[in-house]
């Protein structure tokens, strides 16, 4: 078999790039496709790009597509951490080692030059991007900020040399169950005692000042607590503020405030738009605006987006106040099942979803390799 290797440069490589695993899954029930639309603002126009470098490839049998590959290096990532690391994504081959070995040697010559000693991934440019390879869980549809791909895929990177880095792991929870007696004494505990008080989500929305303050918190309780985390600069805050901004309600978030009117902690959920995605199959015309419309009405599946607290919260327990709340509101609205957004398997906080009703969802891992 004759492969070639070719870089996208132009927009008809760039269509033919995000095609390619619409084609690649056409038959499987699983995948969940994005949007075109927001793959090439990710791939050509994001903000994150003003900083990191980013190029692509692709592998051609004769003139059909039979891998993609994007290798990518973030500086203000290697300088946090100091590391000389690329990451690779928008990861995707037929099951076949010669296309992964061309993929990943291409991504692997380009980080050299650049002077990197390792590469990683999949990943995103940053951490509020899809990331982590699906290990466990191929017969469930991911949330929509989720990878999903076949189970060959890491058979072929084991054999091309790469390790484990580590594993993030999700949980599908009884949404309708209520919370642990525990939880409800340590809410009503600390709401008493602080004089905590729910903020509406609409008013969030309309001042932005406090959607700065939101995301300046968002970094400052992940810091520390996040593997691999990467600060979001003030261009990122922006554009990841108008973005999801739109999708946020009252009816199935939960915004906590100290008696100051100062944030505490949040709970971030989204109605699954999963089901809506396949049906769009990456268009969002002629009907995938009005799949994506009704998902978002329906509240029977909620993926669990976004938790955290400022850190002089973060061991007080106050991740009760906002799960109580989230489980009226489940309640109310007839949610059945909660989706975990992937946390790191080494994160304390991962314990937390024992409590509840729950079953193993989906394990996803990052893998690694020095460059020869």
């Amino acid at each position: 078999m004759s492969y070639q290797v070719v870089e996208v440069l132009t927009r008809r490589d760039l269509r033919r790039f995000i095609q390619f695993p619409l084609d690649l899954y056409k038959d499987c029930k699983q995948y969940v496709p994005a949007l075109n639309s927001d793959q090439v603002k990710s791939l050509t126009r994001v903000s994150t790009l003003s900083y990191c470098k980013r190029r692509m490839w692709m592998v051609l049998d004769g003139k059909k597509v039979v891998g993609r590959i994007c290798g990518m290096i973030n500086p203000r990532y290697n300088e946090l951490y100091d590391k000389k690391r690329a990451r690779f994504g928008w990861f995707d081959t037929i099951d076949d080692l010669e296309v992964a070995r061309l993929l990943i040697s291409t991504a692997e010559a380009w980080a050299k030059e650049e002077g990197m000693t390792e590469i990683h991934g999949p990943l995103y440019y940053n951490t509020f991007g899809k990331q982590g390879m699906l290990i466990e869980g191929y017969e469930n549809v991911p949330p929509f900020n989720c990878l999903y791909n076949y189970p060959y895929y890491n058979t072929l990177l084991k054999k091309l040399g790469f390790e484990k880095e580590c594993d993030w792991l999700q949980y599908k929870m009884a949404a309708d169950k209520g919370v642990p007696e525990k939880a409800v004494r340590i809410s009503k505990l600390l709401m008493e005692r602080y004089n905590l008080h729910e903020g509406s989500i609409e008013k969030l929305k309309k001042d932005p000042a406090m959607v700065r303050k939101f995301f300046e918190v968002y970094n400052e309780s992940f810091a520390s607590a996040v593997y691999n985390f990467i600060p979001l600069t003030d261009e990122e805050i922006v554009e990841e503020a108008s973005s999801m901004l739109q999708f946020l309600s009252d009816k199935c978030s939960s915004i906590i405030f100290d008696e100051n009117d100062e944030l505490v902690a949040f709970g971030i959920s989204f109605p699954s738009i999963s089901e809506a995605l396949q049906k769009a199959r990456g268009r969002l015309f002629p009907f995938g605006w009005y799949y994506l419309l009704r998902a978002l009405r329906n509240y029977e599946t909620l993926d669990l987006m976004v938790n955290g607290a400022v850190p002089k919260w973060q061991n007080k327990g106050v991740s009760a106040v906002y799960h109580c709340i989230l489980a009226d509101k489940a309640k109310l609205y007839g949610s059945k099942w909660g989706i975990s957004n992937p946390q790191i398997e080494s994160n304390s906080a991962v314990n937390i979803w024992s409590s509840y009703d729950h079953e193993d969802f989906m394990r996803r891992r990052c893998y690694i390799k020095t460059i020869d």
